[in-house]
């Protein structure tokens, strides 16, 4: 840290390469992080709505059902 209280220009330019190198770093790991999570709600919402689609269809087939029953 004795480098910090130096201001000549190498432990500036040393300072601002870490605080670049850090905020890549976090940028990278928020791209990784978002990327999972857009996969993840992706697949949440496929499978809810197969299970919608496979609720409507049931749905249809016992009021089909039901309604064929009443008719005979």
């Amino acid at each position: 840290m004795q480098w910090l209280q130096d201001q000549n220009q190498g432990s500036v330019d040393n300072l601002n390469n870490v605080t670049h190198e850090d905020s890549r770093h976090f940028m990278s790991k928020k791209k990784e992080y978002l990327k999972a999570r857009m996969m993840y709600l992706k697949l949440t919402v496929r499978t809810v709505r197969s299970k919608i689609s496979e609720t409507c269809i049931v749905a249809s087939l016992d009021l089909r059902m039901a309604t064929s029953l009443e008719l005979t």
